[in-house]
């Protein structure tokens, strides 16, 4: 059996390639989310508010809520929201965009990673990964 860690870990990882898709399509893309169900699937998690250009924010809040209905249920085991965001990086302090995964776990995990990238024409060049923890929103704890 896996631990909370390597589940929600296995989460972003299905979750990451979507991002890094739209980011080299569109050089961008609209927040969304992943669950792992009970049964260990991986499920894609739109979010809309019926604006053709919705700030992140107001997606973001939706799938939180949409998540958190979702694990009351018993539905998810784990959850992600992935979105773009701009940071400042741990190593240099300068400024980069970066993939966010919002990681929440039933087992008590929680954490938010960062990948930071470039845009190199239709490429997308990694950069630094860190993570630092988050709260939990769909199964109702602080770690």
């Amino acid at each position: 059996m896996k631990s909370p860690k390597a589940e929600a870990e296995d989460l972003m990882n299905a979750a990451l390639p979507f991002a890094k898709q739209m980011l080299a399509a569109h050089g961008e893309f609209l927040p969304y989310g992943q669950a792992l169900d009970k049964t260990g699937v991986f499920i894609a998690i739109g979010a809309s508010d019926g604006r053709e250009h919705p700030p992140s924010r107001d997606l973001i809040q939706i799938l939180k809520v949409g998540m958190r209905e979702g694990a009351r249920a018993g539905k998810y085991k784990a959850t992600a929201i992935v979105y773009d965001v701009r940071v400042t990086l741990p190593s240099s302090g300068a400024n980069s965009d970066a993939i966010a995964v919002s990681l929440n776990h039933e087992g008590k995990y929680t954490a938010l990673a960062f990948f930071a990238y470039r845009l190199e024409g239709e490429n997308v060049v990694m950069g630094e990964v860190f993570a630092q923890p988050e709260e939990n929103y769909s199964f109702g704890y602080s770690q």
